[in-house]
């Protein structure tokens, strides 16, 4: 697993205490497989991924490969 470059950390930071801890409800709701979950993006191949269970928001970041390759 390799982590994030400091950059992107940043970002992180920034749209977690910004934007996901004001309105968790404002990333994009996934279906199938992540239903439940919400994505917010980070970088081209980068996303935040989360889910809300009742009071808490719990996050995890993930690398989402994009379907264009490389």
């Amino acid at each position: 697993m390799q982590s994030l470059s400091p950059k992107l950390k940043n970002k992180a930071k920034d749209i977690l205490r910004n934007k996901i801890a004001y309105n968790p409800m404002e990333g994009k709701a996934l279906t199938a497989s992540l239903k439940g979950y919400y994505s917010v993006r980070l970088s081209y191949q980068d996303r935040i991924l989360y889910r809300i269970e009742k009071d808490k928001c719990i996050v995890l970041i993930i690398r989402a490969r994009t379907h264009y390759g490389e």
